[in-house]
């Protein structure tokens, strides 16, 4: 609980600084006070998840790896966060592209270097010393702070996302705002609205706006799953899942000579690396589907290493084991990526987007609407159950081995279930680490 603690107290601290460091810039380029990021508070959160995602995910790493680990989290966060301002309000917050070496404005490689160098800064001096300030306070009196101040953060960008959701929709929508809320509520709505209105036109005063980028909007037409929006992704998820876990099973088969599960559930044979990672790269590359295959190919190099060894340290973090390990394959990173297994998910790349998305996709589309909505509500909620059991099975399965007896009816349950010699068989190439 004390680390939870001192993780938010480094995500409120990041997220300050990072907002001082945004508002004295904005006041130096123009002159004017301006309360940069995206919530009202003086936190800009982005700077907060970025240092919490070179936290977590760049602890084995030194020398030159911390700086390209921490380069490319932080880059990708910038160029998510990015598209998704573009999508949600159909403005640009910040644009390279007056900076060489950039990628649509939203990332460039100097500034990607910048925050490479944040991450070394935070990795070997910036935690230790707020750490050291977390403990220098009687705990009691810091985890009381600590939940004051980010609950705060948290109901402030529960309203300022609230409000701004209607930033795109016409001022009628506020007549059906007072018939369903009253006319104080509304009224309320308005003040707040146009409080953060003036403030984010104040920090970003000249707004770029968006037409047509990004991701089609679901329903614009009458197809179903149209574009790359939510009911796509989630079928992609299954999909990609079910065809991962094939590719993997096939590949063990060809190497090893035995078929092997590669399952990341108990129930089903899906792959969730392979699941989510179509359904984030997706909508992430959507807009480059058409590009050249050499843009695809680093592209997907680049993601699916990122993501890969990501996995691989949370997995290890949240359950204690290892799912899979290249230490015996050159030119790998901790054992979590090798180089070769990189390349292999830029050829996916190209792969997906040339020859299976268009013909995926036209499948999916061709779906009746009502059916296809339902299913992919029936599928997704079958996978919220399916990881929350699994997660269940691989905690008992780790407590078994350290011999911790079942605490109730529910652990009695899965250790009846998913006894050592089923979770053998559905991860065969699990170890145990702690």
């Amino acid at each position: 609980m004390e680390q939870i603690t001192i993780l938010v107290w480094l995500f409120l601290v990041y997220s300050f600084a990072g907002w001082v460091l945004e508002t004295v810039a904005a006041a130096v380029e123009k002159r004017h006070f301006a309360n940069r990021g995206i919530i009202n508070g003086p936190f800009c959160v982005i700077y907060g998840f970025g240092a919490l995602l070179v936290t977590i995910f760049t602890q084995e790493l030194q020398g030159v790896w911390l700086f390209l680990g921490s380069l490319i989290l932080t880059t990708l966060l910038e160029w998510v966060a990015g598209h998704l301002i573009e999508r949600w309000y159909q403005e640009r917050w910040w644009d390279y592209h007056k900076i060489k070496w950039n990628l649509d404005g939203y990332i460039s490689v100097p500034t990607s270097c910048i925050w490479g160098l944040f991450g070394v800064l935070i990795m070997k001096w910036g935690n230790h010393f707020l750490a050291g300030v977390y403990h220098l306070v009687p705990s009691i009196v810091m985890e009381l702070v600590v939940v004051i101040l980010a609950g705060i953060v948290v109901v402030d960008g529960m309203a300022t996302l609230i409000v701004l959701s209607g930033r795109s929709r016409r001022p009628e929508r506020w007549k059906a705002a007072d018939r369903w809320m009253g006319s104080i509520s509304a009224g309320l709505h308005r003040k707040l609205y146009h409080l953060v209105e003036r403030r984010l036109h104040k920090a970003y005063p000249q707004p770029e706006k968006q037409t047509g980028a990004g991701t089609e909007k679901e329903g614009a037409a009458e197809t179903f799953a149209a574009g790359c929006g939510f009911y796509k992704v989630i079928m992609l998820l299954f999909i990609g899942g079910f065809l991962g876990d094939l590719v993997e099973m096939v590949f063990c088969r060809i190497t090893m000579g035995y078929w092997m599960s590669r399952s990341s559930v108990v129930w089903g044979d899906f792959s969730l690396v392979w699941g989510l990672a179509i359904a984030a790269v997706t909508p992430l590359l959507y807009r480059y589907r058409d590009r050249s295959d050499s843009f695809l190919f680093w592209m997907g190099t680049f993601l699916g290493g990122a993501f890969e060894y990501s996995c691989s340290v949370f997995t290890e973090l949240a359950f204690g084991t290892v799912f899979w390990t290249y230490k015996h394959i050159p030119f790998n990173l901790g054992g979590r990526i090798n180089l070769l297994f990189c390349f292999f998910w830029g050829i996916a790349a190209v792969v997906w987007f040339k020859k299976l998305y268009p013909l995926i996709s036209g499948l999916i589309e061709k779906i009746p609407r009502k059916i296809g909505k339902t299913v992919t509500w029936l599928l997704l909620v079958f996978m919220i159950c399916n990881v929350a059991v699994s997660a269940a099975a691989l905690s008992r399965y780790n407590e078994r081995s350290n011999g911790i007896a079942p605490k109730n009816s529910w652990e009695e349950w899965i250790d009846a279930q998913f006894d050592d010699e089923r979770m053998g068989r559905v991860y065969p190439k699990a170890r145990k680490v702690r």
